[in-house]
């Protein structure tokens, strides 16, 4: 018999010439006379290793096979899958040409008519599938093709009569057809899981938008299978689909059911379709999927009678569920809702939202009933809440329906007050230029005060969240272009007169955040600025514009106008557009903004020194611009302590410009009587500077060193003006002429500073200090010059030398280095140690001097 089937098949696959492949237009294997013994291949599956010359090749298929050739092939197929052995000739020679065998069932398949079912073709073709898959012998990458070969074939039949030969023949294929399936499932073995959910992922999409006949047919096969697994016990499911599990659990991908949530969605959905056969078919389909549940949860718990009844139960409530919504609001959502995971919940959600969309072919109330309820879960993942958001904002401009636009307002509201960050992050990443479509759900969000104020907070995080250096190039990732996009939301939200109250709440926060984010645009590349103004760019401002713009908005929104003027007429907003200009528009916009009432420049205050109390490279630039301006209000006396605070840190920052700002706020507040004494907590960090600093930053520090001397009780200035000429000394060569001259009139004040036995001490740094200051006679800054000749002044009179008092005034310099050498020949070999750095030095003139003197 196997024998007579192999020569059935060859007869079959050697009926036609061989023509090459490439001009293949229906698949159908034609093999050669003769064929030799295959060889086995180590390559698994069609693969086959018999010669080349002796392959089985593809011809065109010329005209339709007599229904009985086609049988007996079929039939043939099945013969040699059920009683040959392995080892036989007979089944290696289908094991090799396994491909070709199933396209030509695939082929045999498409030539059946669509309009009548009139032979057992299709019948036998699943059977022989069937047989195929049973012995490992059907190709998983073709097995997609020929289910959907198989069920083209059925599905698209008229609708068939209930009673004489053609319905009897319709119902064996029917019956065929769910065998296959059912024997797909078995024949996986530990892969059934993934290859159940495949064939329900194949028949989902041809219960809607078809014909209904399709479609009934479609959901029956849905209804037939989910039936059989209550039966199949061999079915290896981990209990995670329908049971939360601890941290640790892990399964592999076959064991897992992922398709629970869009199965009961879908079906769900279906129960509430035009067709009363589809309706009954996925009702079925609940009913069985359901029993299949709680079946898993017994196997793995004492759920005992319960369950049972529950499950018993369940197939009466959606009996009388069908052609009637109101049992379906409460019970099929309370059938399924304690077994799904957030995942499932999510498919769920997604699959209601986009059956709101006009033209629907199901129950919007059912629908939006379902998003209701589901919405609720509190253990949404932030990727979850990604794919509700976005769906919303795709599907928004299709809906229609009232009760579907109440439905997604409810959605957006709860999900914004337990998932906020999730939410705004996700409307952002939607609409970074904020279209339309984003504004009406912006709205629903501002719609409820508990809500608004949640999104402002978020929005103000996004704001303040600007890395130095871009993460990636979509919006998705990018936390520069979401700042960029929470402006623009900001600018248009500002607009909407029902969020007020919760905007003048955070006024202080969300102006500096603005403020900071128009500084970080200065910055962008232009690539980041394409990125985010790729769309409508014709109509819209551009970033840096429309972050400048969203603060005049804000000012204006919360009654500040004539600030909004005033700075107008410095040119503040021109002047913060421009990044070489941009921190001379911030200190106008600080002083304006000093001028509004004491408690906002009080909260605008402290929250500029909360912000500064931790270093952020992205911002502190501005914000100590503004803080240092606000200082000059004498309002804010009492509270300067907090600013001199964290004086200390950006003293030693390494941002360029930094610490020459905060030395010029604290040299204003040196002259100021009420607070010049508070300065002196910073002497200490401001003598550091001498060494460390740049030479602008020194350029203040000197004078503000200066001052803090005076304000000194006496033994402690004494003390710190000992310690200074150490620090002094090498400014005395600083590149900057400022910083010289500040320098040597530094080192003359703390000759006048030192009292008590200081003074011995002191003659020795003063004596130190002769030689440079007679070299820097020459220098050539005037000022640097006749700096050093009023030091030396001082420093003869500090000395008692009269002499070098007299030489000074007549300008005798070379008079003057003869009698150092004469009153201190011992220090001769210190004298020539102190002038060789000079022979360095970039002025001619001082070169000369040391020449000289050496």
């Amino acid at each position: 018999e196997e024998k007579k089937s192999l020569d059935i098949i060859q007869a079959s696959l050697s009926s036609r010439p061989k023509v090459p492949m490439a001009t293949s237009t229906r698949l159908h294997p034609c093999a050669l006379a003769s064929l030799p013994a295959p060889v086995p291949c180590s390559e698994g599956a069609g693969c086959c290793a018999v010669p080349p010359d002796a392959c089985l090749s593809l011809c065109p298929l010329h005209g339709r096979q007599e229904e009985a050739q086609k049988l007996e092939f079929l039939a043939s197929i099945c013969t040699i899958c059920s009683t040959s052995s392995m080892d036989s000739t007979e089944w290696s020679m289908l094991y090799f040409c396994q491909l070709e065998v199933v396209e030509v069932i695939e082929a045999l398949l498409q030539e059946e008519p669509p309009d009548q079912l009139s032979t057992t073709v299709r019948q036998q073709a699943m059977l022989a599938i069937i047989s195929m898959s049973r012995v490992k012998l059907l190709l998983q990458e073709k097995k997609n093709s020929i289910l959907h070969a198989c069920f083209c074939s059925v599905f698209h039949l008229p609708p068939q009569d209930t009673q004489g030969p053609s319905a009897y023949l319709y119902s064996k294929t029917l019956a065929a057809l769910d065998s296959m399936l059912q024997s797909l499932v078995c024949s996986a073995g530990n892969l059934g899981t993934m290859e159940l959910q495949n064939i329900f992922q194949l028949l989902l999409p041809l219960t809607s938008s078809q014909p209904e006949v399709v479609e009934e047919r479609a959901m029956a096969r849905i209804a037939r299978l989910a039936n059989f697994i209550t039966t199949y016990s061999l079915l290896q499911i981990c209990p995670c689909f329908v049971q939360a599990t601890g941290p640790g659990h892990q399964c592999s991908e076959a064991q897992q059911f992922v398709m629970l949530g869009k199965l009961v969605g879908h079906l769900t959905l279906c129960c509430t379709c035009k067709d009363r056969g589809t309706r009954h078919e996925a009702a079925e389909a609940l009913h069985h999927l359901h029993t299949f549940i709680v079946q898993q949860l017994s196997k793995r718990s004492c759920v005992g009678l319960v369950c049972i009844l529950l499950s018993l139960h369940s197939q009466d409530a959606l009996g009388d569920a069908l052609g009637d919504e109101s049992p379906l609001f409460s019970f099929i959502p309370q059938m399924f809702t304690k077994y799904l995971q957030p995942t499932d919940q999510v498919d769920i959600i997604l699959i209601a939202i986009k059956s709101f969309r006009s033209p629907s072919i199901y129950s919007i109330s059912v629908a939006a009933h379902m998003v209701d309820i589901l919405v609720e879960d509190p253990a949404f993942q932030p990727g979850q809440v990604l794919n509700i958001v976005w769906t919303i904002y795709g599907n928004l401009p299709s809906i229609m329906a009232a009760v579907a636009h109440k439905s997604l307002d409810r959605a957006l509201l709860v999900l914004t007050n337990k998932h906020p960050t999730e939410v705004v992050a996700s409307l952002l990443q939607c609409s970074p230029t904020c279209t339309h479509v984003a504004m009406a759900m912006w709205k629903i969000m501002f719609s409820k005060p508990q809500a608004a104020k949640k999104v402002l907070q978020e929005l103000l995080s996004m704001l303040m969240n600007q890395p130095l250096r871009k993460t990636s190039t979509s919006t998705k990732d990018n936390p520069r272009i979401l700042s960029l996009a929470a402006t623009r939301t900001i600018n248009e939200i500002l607009l909407q007169p029902t969020c007020l109250h919760e905007v003048d709440a955070i006024f202080p926060q969300l102006f500096l955040a603005l403020l900071f984010q128009v500084s970080f645009t200065t910055e962008l590349t232009l690539q980041e600025v394409h990125i985010f103004w790729k769309e409508h760019q014709q109509h819209q401002l551009t970033p840096i514009r429309s972050a400048v713009n969203s603060i005049r908005v804000l000012l204006c929104v919360m009654g500040f106008e004539r600030q909004v003027l005033d700075i107008e007429a410095q040119g503040g907003w021109d002047a913060l557009l421009r990044a070489h200009t941009h921190l001379m528009g911030v200190s106008i916009l600080a002083r304006e903004m000093m001028k509004t009432p004491r408690p906002l420049c009080y909260t605008i205050f402290c929250h500029l020194a909360e912000l500064l109390s931790v270093e952020d490279h992205t911002w502190e630039m501005v914000a100590m611009v503004f803080l240092t301006e606000m200082l000059g209000c004498t309002e804010l006396s009492e509270d300067v302590d907090r600013a001199l605070e964290i004086f200390p840190m950006y003293l030693q920052s390494q941002c360029l410009g930094m610490p020459s700002l905060v030395l010029r706020a604290i040299l204003k507040l040196t002259k100021r009587p009420g607070m010049a004494r508070r300065t002196l907590v910073l002497l200490p960090y401001i003598m550091e500077l001498l060494q460390d600093a740049d030479s602008d930053a020194r350029a203040v520090a000197l004078p503000v060193l200066g001052n803090m001397l005076w304000l000194l009780e006496r033994n402690a200035s004494s003390l710190t003006a000992l310690a200074l000429p150490d620090k002094l000394w090498p400014l005395f060569e600083d590149e900057s002429g400022a910083v010289r001259e500040l320098s040597i009139r530094l080192f003359q004040d703390t000759m006048g500073l030192v009292v008590g036995a200081e003074k011995k001490q002191m003659k020795k740094k003063v004596w130190h200090s002769l030689l440079p200051l007679l070299l820097h006679l020459h220098d050539q800054d005037k000022n640097v010059a006749k700096a050093s000749q009023e030091a030396l002044c001082s420093a003869s009179r500090f000395l008692k030398w009269r002499q070098l008092a007299q030489l000074d005034e007549t300008a005798q310099v070379w008079r003057i280095c003869e009698c150092l050498l004469a009153r201190n020949r011992s220090k001769a070999k210190d004298y020539l140690h102190q002038s060789q750095p000079y022979l360095k030095s970039p002025q001619e003139s001082l070169r000369r001097e040391a020449v000289r003197f050496i």
